[in-house]
C-alpha cells in the first residue's frame, strides 16, 4: 500500500497509509473501533476504492479491479454460510462458479475438509453445526479457492472465550499449513500478539506502529501504543541531574533521555509484571500501601498506592501453592523495578 487514503464525507477513514506485507505473513491490524482497520481490509479486497494512493499485488496496481478479479478471499464475522447447502456444497460453491472440473472440485474440497477436521460432517447443514465448526467451514470455504491473501474481519468475535482460544491455535496452524498470507483485523490485543508475525497498530486512520509482537509490547513507540497494547502503570517521577529519575527516596537509571513537564516532572510507564514488592522496610524501593489484591489463578494482582499518589497494579506469577495472598490491605511495602526495565 502506497500513500493510500479513503474518506467518507468529511471523515478520513484511512490517512496516508504506507505498508508492505510479505508473502506467507500473518499480519494483524489492531486498534480501537473506528480506527480504519476494516476500511483498510475492504480496500485491499476491492470492496472500496481508495481516493488516492496505490494498492499493488505482486507489483500490479489493483485499485480499480472488481473484487471477483482480485485473488483474495474474505472471512466475515458472521461467517456468511449458505444455510440451505451442506458443508461440502458450501465449499464447492465458489469452485463451481470458476468452472473447476468435478474430479478436481471433489479432490480439493475433501482435502480442505480433512485440513479443518470436518470430513465426517460434510453432509450437514450450517444450522446443525456448533459455532466453532461453522467457523471452520467459513475458513475452509475461503481457503479451498487457494487465494493469495485471506482477509479476516474479526472472525472469532462470536465465539465464547474457551472456543476462541482453541480457534486461535487452529487458525495459526492453518496459516502455517497453507502458507497463505493472512491479514487479520481485531481489536483484541492478546489475539493480535499471540497470532501475528507482525502487528499494525492503528489510530484515527493512521499507522501508529508496525513491528513484531515483542517490539509492540516491549518497545512501544508512544503513549497510545503503550496504553492500548497491554496493561501499564503511569508513575510520576522527577529527573535527576545524574540522568536518573526519582520517586520519593527511590532512584533509578533510565535508558532514554527524559524531558520534564512544566512542573519539573516526567511520567514513566512500567508494565505490571515488571514491578516487584518487598515487605522489608529496609529494602530499596518506593514507599507504598496495599489497597487490594485479586486472585486470578495463575496470577496475583496487587493494587498499591505509591508515596507519589500514583496507584499502580503489580502482577506476579502465582507459584506459592496456597500461600499466594500474602499482602494484607493497608500494609506498608516497598515496590521497585529491575534495572533496565
Amino acid at each position: 500500500l502506497q500513500s493510500v487514503e479513503k474518506s467518507f464525507g468529511r471523515h478520513k477513514a484511512v490517512n496516508n497509509v504506507n505498508l508492505r506485507i510479505c508473502q506467507g505473513e500473518f499480519i494483524s491490524l489492531l486498534g480501537p473501533s473506528g480506527c480504519g482497520k476494516t476500511t483498510l481490509l475492504r480496500l485491499i479486497g476491492g470492496f472500496e476504492r481508495p481516493d488516492s494512493g496505490h494498492i499493488l499485488l505482486d507489483q500490479q496496481r489493483i485499485n480499480d479491479w472488481v473484487p471477483q478479479k482480485i485473488p483474495v478471499n474474505t472471512v466475515f464475522q458472521n461467517y456468511a454460510l449458505f444455510p440451505h447447502l451442506s458443508v461440502f456444497e458450501n465449499l464447492a460453491f465458489g469452485l463451481k462458479a470458476e468452472g473447476v472440473s468435478r474430479a478436481e472440485l471433489r479432490r480439493r474440497v475433501l482435502t480442505m475438509l480433512q485440513t479443518v477436521q470436518l470430513e465426517n460432517l460434510s453432509d450437514r447443514r450450517p444450522e446443525e453445526l456448533s459455532g466453532g465448526q461453522q467457523q471452520r467451514v467459513a475458513l475452509a470455504r475461503a481457503l479451498v479457492k487457494q487465494p493469495k491473501i485471506l482477509l479476516l474481519d474479526e472472525p472469532l468475535n462470536a465465539l465464547d472465550a474457551r472456543l476462541r482460544q482453541q480457534m486461535q491455535r487452529e487458525l495459526k496452524q492453518l496459516q502455517r499449513t497453507t502458507g497463505i498470507t493472512f491479514i487479520f483485523v481485531t481489536h483484541d490485543q492478546d489475539e493480535a500478539l499471540s497470532l501475528s508475525d507482525r502487528v499494525v497498530v492503528m489510530r484515527a486512520g493512521e499507522l501508529v506502529q508496525v513491528g513484531s509482537p515483542e517490539e509492540i509490547y516491549a518497545r512501544p513507540k508512544n503513549e497510545f501504543v503503550a496504553q492500548f497494547v497491554g496493561a501499564i502503570n503511569w508513575i510520576h517521577a522527577k529527573p535527576d541531574v545524574t540522568g536518573s529519575i526519582r520517586v520519593g527516596a527511590f532512584v533509578s537509571k533510565v535508558q532514554k533521555s527524559v524531558t520534564p513537564n512544566c512542573e519539573g516532572k516526567v511520567r514513566i510507564g512500567v508494565r505490571p509484571e515488571h514491578l516487584r514488592i518487598n515487605v522489608s522496610k529496609s529494602s530499596e524501593g518506593i514507599d507504598a500501601r496495599v489497597l487490594s489484591q485479586q486472585y486470578k489463578g495463575m496470577f496475583i494482582e496487587v493494587l498499591l498506592e505509591l508515596c507519589s499518589g500514583d496507584v499502580v497494579c503489580v502482577s506476579r506469577f502465582n507459584d506459592s501453592a496456597g500461600h499466594s495472598m500474602a499482602y494484607s490491605v493497608g500494609a506498608e511495602v516497598k515496590v521497585h523495578w529491575a534495572p533496565g526495565t
